[in-house]
């Protein structure tokens, strides 16, 4: 494991991390998400050497880094606010941390000039930073990250104050520079999108705890937590007793003796569990689906909600609600509007469980 935090736990007084596992693959990309709060700002400075631990280990390479000094762990940190040197030209804010490991001044200006095209600023080195975009200048922080090769580079919420438009240019421009300096990241974000377009491994975080950590896709559709659940997304999360496991397909009430089959296995009846569904798993159909899908019910529409190019559909079913994502070309095709009956169907293997522990 090229990073390993183990039970690392920091106090600062009003705000703890409890006890955080988290590893990482060399050259890989992790996005650390979580509401506003959670600590994930605090375990990237923890990472890069700014708060010290009160137990745990950190290590790099591994070597034991938890306690070196900031300066020698050779990690670069990258904050949404750039830090440029107001004083120096683009040029010599890329340049600044090189500078200080070459004395070679042709090696430093192609360094330099490769990292610019890279970032596609080589066109504005002899600007001063108070002449840059937001995007510029993000961008002449990035490539002062980039161009000293850092064993770690973390990101805290880089491009949360950019617009839309720009913070998607600058992720392209980010995934290929990464790509091409091999470097290892750590991205804070609270936007789901960079998560989909960088990362290969996402963690969850919340009040200090990291709750899952693994593959963006296995995250996003097998939480193993409720609070993880909905916060990627899973709008249907219900509370459910296995009532049979023995068939290899689980059988789980939820209201009102409403079955649902799932793929996942439990062999003890009667166990307590949380049943999530995400939205766009769920099918509409104005007749019964002629399929081999387990999970067939028929409700009445609820709620039909427009949202960007999506349209949301809830329907309840005996009571208990169901929301699910379709286009607005189906929204049209099967006509659905509010009061109308509906069937939705939903694979088992859609299905997840998560112990109500």
């Amino acid at each position: 494991m090229f990073l390993e935090v183990n039970n690392l736990s920091v106090d600062l007084g009003q705000f703890h991390l409890i006890d955080v596992n988290l590893g990482l693959e060399k050259e890989d990309y992790m996005v650390i998400i979580g509401p506003t709060g959670s600590g994930k700002s605090v375990l990237l400075e923890t990472i890069a050497g700014f708060y010290r631990p009160q137990s745990g280990r950190i290590f790099l390479e591994g070597k034991d880094i938890t306690h070196l000094t900031p300066e020698k762990r050779g990690i670069s940190i990258i904050y949404q606010d750039y830090v440029l040197f107001p004083h120096m030209n683009v040029f010599e804010n890329i340049a600044y941390g090189l500078k200080k490991r070459i004395e070679d001044k042709e090696v430093i200006e192609s360094s330099v000039i490769d990292a610019a095209k890279r970032l596609k600023i080589d066109h504005l080195l002899d600007r001063n930073p108070e002449t840059l975009s937001g995007g510029e200048k993000q961008r002449t922080a990035i490539a002062r990250s980039l161009i000293v090769e850092p064993n770690l580079l973390l990101m805290d919420e880089p491009f949360s104050a950019l617009d839309v438009n720009t913070h998607t240019y600058l992720t392209d421009l980010l995934k290929k520079a990464v790509s091409d300096y091999q470097t290892t990241c750590i991205h804070v974000s609270h936007n789901f999108n960079d998560v989909w377009s960088l990362a290969e491994q996402v963690a969850v975080m919340r009040d200090g705890e990291i709750l899952q950590q693994g593959v963006v896709a296995d995250v996003f559709s097998k939480p193993r937590h409720d609070f993880v659940a909905d916060f990627v997304g899973v709008r249907n999360i219900f509370q459910g007793e296995v009532v049979d496991g023995s068939k290899g397909i689980t059988d789980v009430e939820i209201d009102k003796n409403l079955i649902l089959h799932s793929s996942d296995t439990y062999n003890t009846d009667f166990k307590e569990v949380i049943v999530v569904i995400r939205p766009e798993n769920i099918i509409f159909s104005n007749q019964p689906f002629v399929s081999s899908i387990r999970n067939q019910l028929k409700g009445i529409v609820t709620e039909v909600v427009l949202i960007g190019p999506t349209v949301w559909v809830e329907v309840d079913v005996h009571g208990t609600s169901f929301k699910g994502i379709i286009t607005p070309s189906s929204l049209d095709m099967l006509g659905i509007k509010k009061g109308n009956e509906i069937y939705l169907s939903f694979k088992s293997v859609n299905v997840k469980l998560i112990d109500n522990d």
